[in-house]
């Protein structure tokens, strides 16, 4: 039987391909081989989701059944490699009809886009996104974000800091999962539905944050 790793018991035949994009394809034959064995499948019934036309295709594709929405402006995530919690809150917002591309960085070069995005440091995350002329930093729950798009408030985006558990992409765990990672559908062990009440800040334009919405 192959090394499992942690990762490994995070991947199912639905995160197969955005996690192959992720973490590139020598590292990808490994993984998906315990994965496999993990879930008691053949290797194929993961490869066989993890074949998408090309990685940009695999990293935007909306969820099976729904439509982009034409009215939406496209989100950019920025996102350390490889964050599985991450790419749950992107699958967020697509089945809330936004466009969602992710752009996976080095943990080294996280500080540096943050910075760009003017997002606060005390209010950090893990990922960040940019969405039209805000910031989206943080596990902040779709109806937010279009909250935000549609009363447009002079700000410069929205933050929910930290990790707090029952977020979007963090709804559950299990002891084994690291920092910012979610144990998905089929892992060995069966995961743990944690919440906690959160909110979710607008930042105005000094950089303070009030509370948008409470959860």
């Amino acid at each position: 039987m192959p090394a499992i790793t942690p990762l490994a018991l995070r991947i199912t035949p639905r995160t197969a391909p955005g996690v192959i994009h992720r973490i590139g394809r020598p590292l990808a034959p490994l993984l998906l081989a315990g994965a496999a064995a993990v879930l008691g499948l053949g290797l194929g019934s993961l490869t066989a989701h993890a074949q998408p036309a090309t990685a940009s295709a695999a990293a935007s594709a909306a969820p099976s059944g729904i439509s982009p929405r034409a009215d939406l402006p496209p989100v950019t995530v920025y996102a350390p490699s490889p964050c599985l919690a991450c790419i749950d809150w992107a699958d967020h917002l697509r089945r809330h009809g936004f466009t969602v591309t992710m752009e996976d960085k080095p943990q080294a070069e996280m500080p540096r886009i943050k910075r760009w995005l003017n997002v606060p440091s005390d209010l950090e995350s893990v990922h960040t996104a940019r969405v039209g002329p805000y910031f989206i930093e943080g596990h902040v729950p779709a109806d937010d974000i279009l909250a935000l798009l549609k009363e447009q408030p002079k700000a410069r985006g929205l933050a929910v800091p930290g990790l707090p558990r029952g977020a979007p992409g963090r709804e559950s765990y299990n002891p084994i999962c690291d920092t910012a990672c979610t144990i998905l559908d089929n892992a060995a062990a069966e995961p743990t539905v944690r919440r906690e009440a959160y909110v979710t800040l607008l930042v105005g334009r000094d950089g303070r944050g009030k509370v948008w919405a409470r959860h």
